[in-house]
């Protein structure tokens, strides 16, 4: 390697090192000098120590990088002693930054430029959003915690462990593939349920409604209905966040079946991206024309994941999976309409599901297209119900007329 590009790594090691002190200096700048176990300086010093340890130990001993590495962490040791007995500070996250750094300035000059760098900029991301993760872990409640664990769970623990192969009738258990339809739905659902944690209702129903569509159209379709017998003449602001969660059902669905199946996804695409962008305009025009409107309560959406409830969707898949099969047997592709016309009424997802793998181990795409679009359509007009029955009918005019509208919308493109 010749001097030239020893001086690149270096160079490169020393901007890594600078970064992550960047952040670790301006978190401590109220302390005086001398105060801090490491500044901006000291970081940029440690990466360039890590490089020029693995510089020597390339040319001498690997072991030089270890001997090294526990120097530097009997330095750092002494002087966090030091500060916790001035400043009864008992955080070791300016010790550990150090030692990634020099272990980052010594991963440059091995050759992974891109890894080391990469890294850097995810570590100082995640010192910088201390006050933020905070206060997240602040809110969050213990069933939250409880959530995020077992769906952790059930994808990086159960899933990669269950069998990839078809069982019984016309082999339509596959476990893996049920399973992985069932982590694929709970993380939609579970992404979208913290969106509205974090953000809270303080933005009004359209925003409520656009994250409460990832988690559920027909729970925020009843919470902002019965709104409109609390808050006189708001038809047109709840009319939009129900119309904004029926928009983001559309998109949800597509969003599914672009990770199941593409060329389904792509069938379906000029129909639903129709849907969805006739029903999100409508909400627009809505909104606009909205009295003033001050935050809502909270919207009363489920527990984030329970595996009580995951194993029970997979059941439910696994039957829809199996009508399926029987019904197009005795009855032809009428049979499989007519079950996706039923599912359509409590829930979109199984016959999405369903529909999506099927149609990758022969069912005709088109058949499976038609299937959801009915289930969606189906979908819709139950909603439409809802805010009538709930709502009223100044309500159900500006939510039901926009999904029937949006259907038309979506059958004249099909």
């Amino acid at each position: 390697m010749t001097e030239l590009e020893n001086f690149k790594l270096l160079g490169i090691t020393l901007a890594i090192g600078l970064l992550i002190g960047l952040e670790r200096g301006w978190r401590n700048r109220d302390r005086g000098e001398g105060m801090r176990v490491a500044g901006l300086r000291t970081y940029g010093m440690i990466s360039l120590l890590g490089g020029l340890s693995g510089m020597l130990a390339q040319q001498v001993d690997a072991f030089l990088m270890g001997f090294v590495f526990l120097g530097l962490t009997s330095v750092l040791l002494l002087a966090y002693s030091k500060s916790v007995d001035k400043f009864e500070d008992f955080s070791i996250t300016s010790v550990i930054a150090s030692l990634i750094t020099f272990t980052l300035g010594a991963l440059t000059v091995f050759g992974h430029i891109t890894l080391a760098s990469a890294s850097a900029v995810v570590i100082t991301s995640l010192l910088g959003f201390k006050p933020l993760l905070h206060g997240w872990l602040k809110k969050m409640e213990q069933y939250e915690l409880d959530a995020t664990l077992k769906l952790l769970l059930i994808s990086v623990v159960m899933l990669p462990i269950l069998p990839n192969q078809g069982y019984g009738p016309w082999a339509a258990f596959n476990p893996y593939h049920i399973w992985w339809m069932v982590v694929l739905i709970a993380g939609i659902s579970y992404l979208g349920y913290f969106a509205i944690r974090i953000v809270g209702n303080q933005h009004g129903p359209v925003l409520t409604g656009a994250l409460g569509g990832l988690v559920s159209s027909t729970a925020v379709t009843l919470n902002l209905s019965k709104l409109s017998t609390q808050q006189p003449n708001m038809e047109n602001v709840l009319a939009a966040g129900i119309l904004t969660a029926c928009a983001t059902m559309f998109a949800r669905t597509l969003l599914v079946t672009s990770v199941m199946n593409p060329a389904l996804f792509r069938l379906l695409l000029p129909a639903l991206l129709v849907m969805a962008i006739f029903t999100y305009f409508v909400a627009f025009l809505l909104w606009r024309n909205k009295p003033g409107f001050g935050v809502i309560d909270e919207i009363a959406l489920e527990n984030p994941f329970q595996l009580g409830m995951a194993i029970k969707f997979g059941a439910f898949l696994v039957l829809i999976m199996l009508l399926s099969k029987l019904l197009k047997i005795y009855f032809g592709d009428t049979g499989t309409y007519f079950l996706a016309a039923a599912s359509g009424l409590a829930d979109v997802d199984p016959i999405t599901l369903s529909m999506s793998q099927m149609s990758k181990e022969g069912l005709d795409v088109k058949v499976a297209t038609r299937a959801i679009f009915i289930a969606v359509s189906v979908n819709s007009g139950i909603k439409g119900i809802f805010s009538w029955v709930i709502g009223g009918r100044a309500l159900a005019l500006r939510v039901a007329g926009t999904l029937v509208g949006a259907v038309v919308a979506g059958l004249l493109v099909t």
